[in-house]
């Protein structure tokens, strides 16, 4: 299975690295978009939903609510993506309180799909279009990919006291302080080699580890619904890693909170 992991990461992560620096953020949202409508086919599974018209009538309305989106006010959109986000990292440190009431039929776990997918791409489309965004996003995704590794090994070499076991047995306390070391060190590495001297570091910086707890929130999420339906991955796509909404759990959560912070900046980054 690492082997798997690491074969695909070798492939994938250069190319969406170079994918992010070369595109336009006109091309980055199309990109973007196809990616999102293919996590929305993945979600179809947490939500319950088996027939291909019912899958398909999703993906049409979480298109919709994309596209919709654009025209939302993005401090607005982002405020409510942090409140979003504070609610549903509550009803994963709660699991399995509460569960019935948003497990029992499809709607409210269809809502969730969209405010999950839907603020994931608005915030990934305002990052790119600010100005220098092909390296904010590229920070952004520094940051998940580099805490998520300094987890995985932190909590494989150290790891003993489980962190949220009704949910994901396997993440320990251990391995959220990892992810917690790794982030600290690359956002400082990060400050180093940045050309802007007028950024507040200080600020920088817990905006970077907060983003990583509400990055780890979202993995532990979708954790909680696939739990809940009985499912290991949302998807076979990609070797070693399940589908493309197992890549992009951290992502979901993480983003809305980057771009909010970066929106509260007293600097203006358009």
């Amino acid at each position: 299975m690492l082997k798997q992991r690491l074969l695909t990461a070798i492939i994938l992560i250069p190319l969406f690295v170079a994918l992010i620096l070369k595109l336009s953020p006109f091309y980055f949202g199309v990109l973007t978009f196809f990616i999102v409508m293919g996590c929305g086919w993945e979600w179809t599974s947490l939500i319950g939903l088996h027939k291909v018209s019912s899958r398909l009538t999703y993906l049409l309305i979480l298109c919709v609510f994309l596209i919709c989106s654009c025209f939302l006010n993005i401090k607005t959109a982002l405020i409510f993506a942090l409140f979003w986000w504070i609610y549903a990292s509550f009803l994963v440190l709660i699991y399995p309180k509460l569960s019935q009431a948003w497990s029992n039929g499809i709607a409210v776990r269809s809502i969730m799909g969209l405010f999950t997918l839907g603020l994931c791409w608005l915030s990934l489309l305002f990052l790119r279009s600010s100005g220098n965004g092909q390296y904010l996003v590229l920070f952004l995704f520094v940051l998940i990919w580099g805490a998520d590794s300094g987890a995985y090994f932190a909590g494989k070499k150290w790891g003993k006291t489980p962190l949220l076991p009704n949910v994901s047995p396997g993440k320990t306390r251990e391995g959220l302080l990892g992810a917690l070391l790794t982030t600290l060190i690359i956002t400082i590495v990060c400050l180093l080699l940045s050309k802007d001297k007028t950024v507040s570091w200080a600020y920088i910086i817990l905006l970077a580890e907060v983003t990583v707890l509400f990055s780890i929130m979202g993995d532990l999420f979708e954790s909680m619904l696939k739990r809940k339906m009985n499912l290991k991955d949302s998807g076979k796509l990609l070797p070693g890693h399940g589908g493309l909404l197992d890549r992009i759990d951290s992502l979901t959560a993480a983003a809305p909170i980057f771009a909010l912070g970066l929106l509260l900046l007293e600097k203006n980054i358009y």
